[in-house]
């Protein structure tokens, strides 16, 4: 029995070294409180699925409302209107060989075949880790934001800028900018994981800054192609984040829900 005892106290052990911060829902916080009242709702797989749609969808109203508001209103207020169409036609009147490369790298890097290629191959060493939940979080924060996003093309047509575009996609999807959403959400979650292991605040401060070196890039490659205004941007900016917190959420959710299987094997 002693034996037994030590080995279930190192399985333990490990398991908590192997844990990561910001997955695990805290009581000393609303948002982790929140998590752990929704790991109640059953298996961990299911309390899981439940918040990742209750998520999407809350997330992709949040989008559409926000779409409205910066199509609608804020893209034809005196000021504003007129500098965010002037940027995309700065930067067309402006382009080089060089910069116009520089651009489509900064579209390959968050684009459709390269970060399903990052986020598959991150999940897939964390499978043959036995590290579920990381998995999930690296396929979900990806799938949360194109989920959210499709929703939100469906419903918000916007023009694309009215300037030469470099590349041939539907004129009427200007908001938001799935690549700029896509980058956070992919390069982003992989930054917030290694900080929330990482002690180093060298190592977290080099992280973070490269986080959000990305995004920028993204974003100033799709403006300069010709593809999205501004505020389209930030729209998109503001969905990849939101992608972000809808994973944590279910992840801390379904982590909970284990914690009370585990918890109620024990008794």
């Amino acid at each position: 029995l002693m034996t037994l005892g030590r080995m279930r106290a190192r399985r333990s052990a490990a398991h908590r070294r192997s844990r990561i911060p910001v997955l695990e829902a805290s009581g000393a916080k609303r948002f982790g409180r929140f998590a752990f009242a929704t790991g109640r709702l059953g298996h961990p797989a299911l309390v899981f699925f439940i918040s990742v749609v209750a998520g999407v969808l809350l997330l992709a109203a949040c989008s559409m409302g926000l779409g409205f508001l910066l199509t609608h209103e804020l893209s034809h207020a005196p000021g504003l209107g007129s500098a965010n169409r002037h940027v995309d036609e700065w930067l067309a009147a402006r382009r080089t060989p060089d910069r116009t490369e520089a651009s489509l790298i900064g579209s390959i890097v968050a684009g459709g075949v390269v970060l399903p290629i990052v986020a598959g191959v991150f999940a897939l060493g964390c499978l043959v880790r036995r590290r579920w939940r990381v998995a999930a979080f690296g396929v979900f924060a990806l799938a949360v934001e194109s989920g959210a996003y499709r929703v939100t093309t469906l419903v918000i047509h916007e023009h694309r800028p009215r300037v030469h575009r470099l590349e041939q996609l539907p004129v009427d999807a200007s908001y938001p900018s799935g690549h700029t959403a896509a980058s956070i959400a992919v390069y982003g979650g992989l930054v917030l994981l290694l900080t929330s292991k990482v002690e180093n605040r060298v190592v977290r401060a080099v992280a973070w800054a490269v986080a959000a070196a990305i995004p920028v890039y993204v974003g100033l490659s799709r403006m300069y192609r010709g593809m999205h205004y501004p505020l389209d941007v930030m729209g998109g900016a503001l969905l990849g984040i939101g992608a972000l917190c809808v994973v944590v959420f279910a992840c801390q959710a379904s982590g909970a829900a284990a914690d009370r299987r585990e918890q109620g094997g024990n008794r």
